[in-house]
């Protein structure tokens, strides 16, 4: 998916719900902050959306603008409505999102995860695409380990996934500099 590509999934769920803020969480939130990343991270077809003030109106983007619907067979892409609860995210998140509101998106506002918010959700869902996606964040630069570690005490989990989640993210990194695919930070005193 492309930052012009998400544009246009704004504008049609404000079409389909006749609202005007949304949140964007998943993979394609990185189309925000970074309108142009590298291809690893713009693989997917779909982007995870609700309406902020109405999220029960996700089901009605996910069947206008959902998998197999009429709007993911001409474009290519599509929503996937979700709700509030899809992603586990750290405390102010809301804060840091970046907003996304042009033209394209008929002035409505998509509020995408600041990449560190992102990353700490997909890290938290713990599955292998999550994985790879984190991973490849790290190899990127695009997060820097240090500050998505400072921010796990803020998700919303109980101590014993706080411990796992910090101990999933040094691993990622050991990897990662193993290989010499993971900018270096410098080493706390």
């Amino acid at each position: 998916m492309t930052r012009d590509e998400l544009e246009h999934i704004i504008r049609a769920s404000g079409d389909v719900t006749n609202q005007y803020e949304f949140i964007i969480v998943g993979s394609q939130s990185i189309l925000g902050p970074i309108p142009h990343p590298e291809a690893v991270f713009t693989m997917s077809a779909e982007a995870d959306i609700y309406p902020l003030n109405a999220p029960e109106l996700a089901e009605r983007i996910e069947g206008v603008l959902g998998e197999g619907s009429r709007f993911h067979e001409t474009h290519g892409y599509y929503a996937q409505g979700v709700g509030p609860e899809t992603a586990v995210l750290p405390a102010g998140w809301m804060g840091r999102v970046h907003r996304v509101q042009s033209a394209a998106t008929n002035h409505r506002v998509g509020y995408c995860l600041a990449v560190v918010d992102l990353f700490l959700s997909k890290a938290a869902a713990s599955r292998e695409k999550d994985r790879e996606f984190c991973m490849a964040l790290l190899e990127h630069g695009h997060v820097k380990d240090s500050e998505a570690i400072a921010l796990v005490d803020t998700m919303p989990l109980d101590e014993h996934q706080r411990r796992r989640l910090r101990a999933t993210i040094r691993r990622w990194v050991k990897v990662l500099r193993d290989y010499g695919r993971c900018p270096q930070e410098p080493s706390p005193d």
